[in-house]
């Protein structure tokens, strides 16, 4: 198949390879339920030394990043509890942590999850991490920009391969929720 953005070399739909991938992406995938059908979304191939967005859109095209988002876990704190959340941005922008993320979570204060925290809580790969797949009662902050495009580039829950998704899956995901402003310049 080929990929409906990009020029990569091996494009699948992701419920073909549910053996493949990673657990809580491959269970995602399997229950996938609605507007946007499972076969949408679609794993390609690429190599994990290039996975790091800068690296990546320099091997497979520059016209990848306008396309790209990065999906970070963060941790919210008040009092004793702590919420994990995901946030899903263009890689053009950064996640306004501080300001709306704080204000949706209800915390007094917010930081990125550390790499152990967010590989251990997803069961996916620094560097990887994607929101097909996350726990069930967590978070999952969308920008509107991310929704708006037709395709998205996002970790597939390993630093091998991608996942290409319609942005208007990324509001159908459990927990979704999509928040102008999330994604700052």
């Amino acid at each position: 198949m080929r990929a409906p953005l990009g020029h990569f070399d091996d494009a699948t739909p992701a419920p073909e390879l549910l053996g493949s991938l990673i657990a809580p992406v491959a269970d995602a995938v399997r229950a996938w339920e609605g507007a946007v059908a499972a076969d949408a979304l679609v794993h390609v191939d690429t190599e994990p030394e290039w996975a790091d967005t800068a690296t990546f859109v320099e091997h497979y095209g520059r016209d990848l990043l306008d396309k790209s988002a990065n999906c970070v876990v963060v941790a919210g704190k008040r009092g004793g509890e702590t919420t994990l959340a995901a946030c899903v941005v263009l890689s053009t922008t950064r996640v306004d942590v501080n300001g709306v993320v704080r204000r949706r979570l209800g915390a007094r204060k917010v930081s990125f999850a550390s790499m152990d925290t967010a590989t251990r809580e997803t069961g996916m790969e620094y560097g990887g991490i994607t929101p097909v797949g996350l726990p069930a009662d967590w978070p999952v902050l969308v920008d509107p920009a991310v929704v708006d495009l037709p395709y998205v580039l996002v970790g597939s829950g390993r630093r091998r391969g991608k996942l290409l998704i319609p942005g208007k899956a990324f509001a159908q995901l459990p927990n979704a929720v999509v928040i102008e402003g999330l994604g700052v310049s």
